[in-house]
Order: structure tokens, then C-alpha cells, then sequence
């Protein structure tokens, strides 16, 4: 499988999870929000912070009915209250330039691909525009890793998004698997579905989440994912659509710090002790033949004169039937390991 380059980083095989923090459009209008943001990112060591560029007439329809879960909001009039100002985008590059974190954003249009293109190191394609080829082929074009979000698509939809990418010479794919409900209950998250997407389609596979908490994401880690992608804002209580699915800096950084621990714990596959934990405990705390009474010199041991225990300076257990029948070459105290030297 081929690893992507985005910034400093690689990702794909067994290289560390890219972390990418959603700020999404929780900057709630304010461009001091949005960089408070990013310093929340910054400080939980993410490895990236992503808005969403889009504006409202170019995304919903004026007619577009409400969704369940905003509570009768109308869709066009929400949006618009939260699109990220395209003169704001300069300048949050800048600040994530001094705060040593990745500047991602996603376009939903292609004058947003347009203007992101000078700043992004990848295109981040949300999971509703997964089926809008022509946008997917005009991002590709610019020769940038695309990252995109999976939500409610099947493997013939995923195979014509990377058919779209792929013929306009872009190799550099990476996909999310992602649920597009919010937020997410746990019992439809399908974590397996990432190792069905790496054996389908040989790109690496991350997940972008919409449950509470952080305990599936670090899950997803656990089982191979490449990428992670998770909301977060300052303060879930905070009006908009989606601060109440998102975590709040605290739980970012301890995301960011559980996933690199289960990155380390994950390991190489090969079962082997360990150099920590040394000769010591591999001796003292394993088994080995012992005395179970004294046993004269001369001797013809006998099964019933030996006990296996602790520690294993002795002959291993597995040796037993070996020693049983061999005579004492010396006086062996009860409770003493007994070495081939002593019979």
C-alpha cells in the first residue's frame, strides 16, 4: 500500500494516526473563536485543524425541508449564519503557520477549491460530495492528496469517486469511513467496515466520527485507521449545529493522547518477550523443576520427589519426563531447583 504525504507527515502502513482536529464551522461567526480553535488544536497536538468553506446559495436550495435533529432550523438560513468568511482564510493560515499545525479545509464548490488550492497541503471532501464527480475531479486536478469521508456510501459509490480521482492523474487517495448521523449511536458505527475498505480498494483507510465521547475513535486506531477525524469545540452548550456532537478541549487533548498510547501498545505483531521486561521476570517469576523432599546422591528420582515451581532457575517443566528415572549426581536439599548438573 502506498503512504500520502501531507505536510511533514506520512500516512498509510505503520506510520502514526494523522489527527485531524474538525473545527468545522464552530468558530460560530468570529474569527476570534476560529483562532481559539486552533489553538486548542495546537495545544492537544493534533496534527491538523480543518474548516468547511462553503456558502450557503451554492450548497442548499432556499426549498430544502428541515432535518430531524436541528429541531425545524431552516437548513438554508443555519448555513448561512455559519459559513466561514473566504477573507478569513489567509490569515488563519498564517496563525496555524505560528502554531505549528496543519491548515485543512473543506471546499464544497469550486471557487473554494480555487482558493484553498495556494494553502492546503490536501483536499478534505466531505462525505455528502462524495457523488459530486465533477467536484471531486476538479480538486484532484490540482495535484493534492484528497481525503474523503465515506457517510452513508457503498463500495460502488467509493469506487466511483476513486475512478473520478484517478482520471485525472491523482493517485494520492485517502478515505474516511464515516457515519452521517448526528451524533452517531455506537450500535451503527461498523468499525470492521475499514479493514473491508483496505482490502477493496488498497488506499489508506481512516475514520472520520460523529459519536460522543472518544472511546470509538481510539478504537479505530486500534483496528488500523490511518486518519482520524473528530468535531471538537469550546463549549458544547454553544449555539449552532455542530457543537453538541463535538468534544471540548479536554477530551481533545486526552483523544490525541489515548491514540498515541494505542499506537505504541499496538506494537510490531512479533510474540516475543520484550527487552523491558528482561531476564529477570522471564526467570525469577517461571516455573522450573524443584525438590519436593531431599534427595540422597545416588538416587533413582522418582516422580513423586519433584514439584514444579517458581522461580525457573531449573530444568523447564517441559523436562520432566526426562529427569524422572535419572539418579542424583549429588545431595539435592528439598525445595532446591534441580540443574541438569544434579542428575
Amino acid at each position: 500500500m502506498r503512504k500520502i504525504r501531507i505536510g511533514s507527515r506520512l500516512i498509510g502502513g505503520e506510520e502514526f494516526c494523522f489527527i485531524i482536529a474538525e473545527a468545522g464551522s464552530n468558530h460560530n461567526g468570529s474569527l476570534e473563536q476560529a483562532k481559539k480553535l486552533i489553538d486548542v488544536a495546537a495545544e492537544a497536538k493534533a496534527d491538523a485543524v480543518k474548516f468547511q468553506i462553503f456558502k450557503a446559495e451554492n450548497l442548499y436550495s432556499k426549498y430544502t425541508p428541515g432535518f430531524s435533529y436541528l429541531k425545524g432550523q431552516n437548513i438554508y438560513e443555519l448555513i448561512k449564519s455559519v459559513e466561514t468568511p473566504r477573507e478569513w482564510i489567509k490569515e488563519l493560515v498564517g496563525y496555524c503557520k505560528g502554531k505549528n499545525i496543519n491548515f485543512l479545509a473543506s471546499p464544497f464548490d469550486f471557487e473554494a477549491v480555487d482558493l484553498l488550492d495556494k494553502y492546503v497541503p490536501a483536499f478534505k471532501i466531505a462525505s455528502f460530495e462524495i457523488t459530486d464527480l465533477e467536484l471531486l475531479k476538479y480538486a484532484a486536478a490540482k495535484g493534492k492528496p484528497m481525503i474523503i469521508s465515506t457517510g452513508m456510501a457503498n463500495l460502488s459509490e467509493i469506487e466511483d469517486a476513486i475512478t473520478a480521482i484517478k482520471s485525472v492523474g491523482n493517485e494520492d487517495i485517502i478515505l474516511l469511513h464515516c457515519n452521517s448521523l448526528y451524533p452517531t449511536p455506537v450500535k451503527i458505527v461498523n468499525l470492521k467496515a475499514i479493514e473491508t475498505m483496505r482490502t477493496a480498494f488498497k488506499v489508506p483507510i481512516g475514520f472520520s466520527d460523529h459519536t460522543l465521547g472518544i472511546h470509538v475513535p481510539i478504537a479505530a486506531v486500534a483496528m488500523g485507521a490511518s486518519v482520524i477525524e473528530k468535531h471538537f469545540t469550546l463549549d458544547r452548550t454553544l449555539p449552532g449545529p455542530d457543537h453538541s456532537f463535538a468534544i471540548e478541549p479536554d477530551e481533545l487533548r486526552e483523544m490525541v493522547k489515548y491514540i498515541r498510547e494505542v499506537e505504541k501498545a499496538k506494537g510490531s505483531g512479533v510474540k516475543e518477550k520484550s527487552e523491558l521486561e528482561g531476564e529477570e521476570m522471564y526467570v525469577k517469576a517461571r516455573r522450573s523443576i524443584h525438590a519436593k523432599v531431599d534427595i540422597l546422591k545416588g538416587t533413582k528420582i522418582t516422580r513423586g520427589m519433584l514439584i514444579v515451581k517458581r522461580p525457573g532457575y531449573g530444568i523447564k517443566p517441559k523436562f520432566i519426563d526426562v529427569v524422572i528415572g535419572k539418579e542424583a549426581e549429588k545431595d539435592i536439599k528439598e525445595d532446591e531447583w534441580i540443574t541438569w548438573e544434579m542428575v
